[in-house]
């Protein structure tokens, strides 16, 4: 049950002079699905307008309706829309998608609440809505995501709760406290809020696995060690070490590595070390160029944390050719070899004899893929041959 400290923090939430008053237990708030708030027109002409916007680069622009008065964010949520067709608010407004007023469609919110950082629900979050990329893309189903880190009181947490209901926003929370959760999930209950627990079903697992009850404390409570730990200072080091051997720098160094990447220049060996390090990984990249001599320690190390990385010419080429723009060479970058295909392909074939003579080199194909795609890739293999796993072919492409 919620105590009574909660119900009174509820009460004394004001009211805005263009909502109703915030919900209690009592009391829960009208349905954000009633049909005065509803905008009425037509969903094909909506779609027809926002693919418009779209292909022609327009800005989205975010009409609202005017607010009463000045509200600040933690006592007015955000505000429906009701029929009136102002564009002019006080910012705190849920957002629409426009085109240029010839359809509206609301965008639905999803509240991220975390007693941490939030870094857990909302790479969760993130991860779910990528499922949803094909209505995402066209603005079918508009999403605004908020995050609301650091609560640890009820009190603090009855806000949030009771902001959602107004908007009528999803709440999904990861709170290691066993108390303050159940309170998330009684007021999500009452007062008609769609809410997932993410922390207490994996919590509640690992625990009957390991026959130990979980310690019910943020991971910044006064009662638990500091974060500072062996694996942060680990993971200082290793940012330190692979911002050092960036592009082929101090090669007497890459026995030191961890990981060491190879291939031609704009294969995001850089980016992707980068992204590694931030895990704890030494990282160094060399960099491939043709008729240059590679350092000798390249292949002095142990070949079994080289990876070597290659893409398709013509990506290869428009990244180039945009980054020689951004390097300010303007018309002449259609002159310059470092991004003529005749070059790129000359380069690419170059870097494919190389791999060819280190047959244990895995190559790794990094068109079109992300760098957290790379990066899983390079770190499955780099613990499959550390922990002597069954491995594919060798020199597969992957």
């Amino acid at each position: 049950m919620i105590s009574s400290s909660t119900s009174s923090s509820l009460s004394n939430i004001p009211p805005t002079p263009s909502q109703p008053t915030a919900p209690t237990f009592s009391d829960p708030p009208s349905s954000p699905e009633s049909p005065s708030r509803r905008i009425k027109s037509s969903p094909q002409l909506n779609r027809w307008s926002r693919a418009r916007a779209v292909r022609s680069g327009r800005k989205l622009i975010r009409p609202v309706e005017r607010s009463a008065d000045v509200m600040t964010a933690a006592d007015s949520p955000a505000i429906l829309v009701s029929d009136t067709n102002n564009s002019n608010g006080s910012g705190n407004e849920l957002p629409l998608f426009s085109d240029g007023g010839e359809g509206l469609a609301a965008a639905k919110s999803i509240y991220m609440v975390s007693d941490g950082t939030g870094w857990t629900v909302e790479h969760s979050v993130t991860a779910a809505l990528g499922q949803f990329e094909h209505c995402l893309v066209d603005r079918v189903c508009p999403i605004n995501t908020h995050l609301f880190s650091g609560i640890d009181d009820v009190d603090r947490l009855m806000e949030v709760v009771a902001q959602a209901a107004k908007e009528g926003a999803m709440l999904v929370y990861t709170l290691a406290d066993p108390s303050i959760a159940e309170s998330a999930r009684q007021a999500c209950l009452l007062w008609g809020v769609t809410s997932l627990d993410v922390l207490s079903p994996i919590t509640e697992a690992v625990a009957s696995h390991l026959g130990v009850s979980p310690s019910g404390l943020s991971r910044w409570a006064p009662g638990r060690n500091s974060s500072l730990g062996e694996d942060y200072f680990r993971r200082i080091e290793a940012i330190e070490f692979t911002m050092k051997q960036d592009d082929g720098a101090f090669p007497r160094n890459l026995h030191q590595a961890d990981i060491v990447l190879t291939g031609v220049s704009r294969t995001g060996k850089t980016p992707l070390s980068i992204y590694l390090a931030q895990k704890g990984y030494k990282v160094a990249n060399v960099p491939i160029v043709m008729n240059v001599d590679l350092p000798k320690m390249l292949f002095e190390v142990d070949p079994e944390k080289v990876f070597a990385l290659t893409i398709n010419p013509v990506a290869l080429r428009s990244i180039r050719r945009a980054r020689a723009k951004t390097l300010g060479l303007g018309d002449s970058v259609m002159k310059c070899n470092y991004s003529e295909m005749d070059y790129v392909k000359q380069e690419l074939e170059f870097a494919s004899k190389i791999f060819q003579q280190n047959p244990i080199w895995p190559v790794i194909e990094v068109t079109a893929k992300a760098i957290e795609e790379t990066a899983a890739i390079v770190l499955r293999l780099y613990h499959d041959r550390k922990n002597r796993c069954l491995m594919p072919r060798i020199s597969k492409r992957y």
